[in-house]
C-alpha cells in the first residue's frame, strides 16, 4: 500500500493548490504512505534481507524508510536524468545510489554515487547492414527507402500520433513509415491511413520483437523515457525525441535535454510540433539528407549505452549486502 504526491509540471504551483479534487487525493494518500510504511517495517523484520534495491517512484517510499529504520542496507537506481522525489529523500540514508545519466545530472554525494546507466535487453544492440536488411525483410518492410519508426510508448502518444498522419503523405515519398500508435487510437488512426500501401505499416502495440523492428530502422521518432533513449542509444539510431512536458517534474523534458546537449540527439518541442506539424518532416529530411552528421550524432548518442549495467548493479547490491 502506498500513496503518491500527484504534481504536474506544466501547471503552476498555485493553480495546483487551487485544484480541489487534486489536494483531496493527496491528502488521503497521505494516509497510504503512512499505512505503506508501517506494512513495509511489518514484512522486513519478518522477513529481514541483507539489502533492499530500489527503482523510484511513490511506491518505494515506504518502503526505503523502513529499511533504513532498520539499519537494512539501502541501494536507489534513479533512471531519470531528473531524481524523483522518493530518490530525493532515499538518497540521504541510501548505501549506494545508482544513476542511468552521467553524475553531473544529479546532486546525490558523489562518494557513495555511481553512473552504471539502465539494465536492458541484450538484443538492444548495434546492427550490422546485413542485420538492418534482414530485420527489414523480416517485417516486410522494402529495403529501397529508408524507415522511420514512430513510437510513443505502450500507450501510444496522441499528439505525436496526430502530428504523423498530418504528415505522412509528404514522409511516405522519400521513406516507408511505421508507427505504432497505442490501442486507444488504433481505430481511428487505422480509418486516416493508408490499408494497403508497402511503405506504411500500423500498429496499436508491438510486445515482441520490438528491438528487431528498431534495428531496422534508419530513424527513430520516440517520447523520451530513460529506458527508451538507452534502448536506442544502444542501437545506435539516429533519434528525434519528442519529450512530454506533462509528466511529474518535467523529467522527460530534463532527459532529453541531457542528449541534445550532447548532439547526440535531436530534440523537438511538442508544442511546436503540434503548430507546425511538418517540423517533424523537415527534421526527418535533415537527417536522411546529412548522412556524416547523423552518424556521428548517432554514434555520439551510443557513448551513453551501458551494456553492462545489470551486472554494474548486481555488484553494487552485493556489495552493499556484506
Amino acid at each position: 500500500m502506498a500513496g503518491k504526491l500527484r504534481r504536474y509540471y506544466h501547471l503552476t504551483v498555485m493553480r495546483q493548490l487551487l485544484w480541489p479534487s487534486l489536494v483531496l487525493r493527496n491528502i488521503l494518500d497521505m494516509f497510504l504512505v503512512v499505512a505503506g510504511f508501517f506494512q513495509s517495517l511489518f514484512k522486513l523484520i519478518v522477513w529481514r534481507p541483507n539489502v533492499v534495491f530500489t527503482k523510484g517512484g511513490y511506491v518505494c517510499l515506504p518502503v526505503g524508510v523502513a529499511a533504513y529504520l532498520l539499519r537494512i542496507p539501502l541501494v536507489v537506481h534513479d533512471s531519470d536524468a531528473h531524481p524523483g522525489l522518493t530518490n530525493r529523500i532515499l538518497s540521504k540514508w541510501a548505501t549506494a545510489i545508482a544513476t542511468g545519466a552521467p553524475l553531473e545530472h544529479y546532486n546525490y554525494p558523489i562518494e557513495k554515487s555511481r553512473y552504471v546507466g539502465i539494465p536492458i535487453a541484450a538484443e538492444y544492440h548495434e546492427f550490422s547492414k546485413n542485420e538492418q536488411t534482414a530485420a527489414k525483410a523480416k517485417w516486410g518492410i522494402p529495403s529501397n527507402k529508408p524507415l522511420v519508426v514512430v513510437t510513443g510508448g505502450g500507450l501510444g502518444a496522441s499528439r505525436i500520433n496526430d502530428a504523423i498522419v498530418l504528415t505522412l503523405e509528404k514522409l511516405l515519398k522519400f521513406t516507408s513509415v511505421v508507427l505504432i500508435c497505442g490501442a486507444g487510437q488504433y481505430d481511428d488512426i487505422a480509418s486516416k491511413t493508408p490499408k494497403n500501401n508497402e511503405n506504411f505499416q500500423l500498429y496499436p502495440f508491438i510486445s515482441d520483437n520490438f528491438a528487431s523492428l528498431l534495428g531496422a530502422s534508419d530513424v527513430v521518432i520516440a517520447r523520451a523515457g530513460a529506458t527508451t533513449i538507452l534502448e536506442l542509444a544502444s542501437l545506435v539510431k539516429p533519434t528525434i525525441l519528442v519529450p512530454n512536458a506533462k509528466l511529474t517534474g518535467g523529467h522527460q523534458l530534463k532527459n532529453a535535454e541531457v542528449y541534445q546537449k550532447s548532439n547526440a540527439a535531436i530534440v523537438v518541442d511538442e508544442d511546436d510540433m503540434v503548430k507546425n506539424p511538418d517540423e517533424i518532416v523537415s527534421v526527418v529530411e535533415k537527417l536522411l539528407a546529412d548522412k556524416n552528421n547523423t552518424e556521428k550524432m548517432a554514434r555520439t548518442f551510443s557513448s551513453f549505452a551501458r551494456p553492462n549495467a545489470a551486472k554494474d548493479v548486481a555488484e553494487m547490491i552485493l556489495k552493499s549486502a556484506k
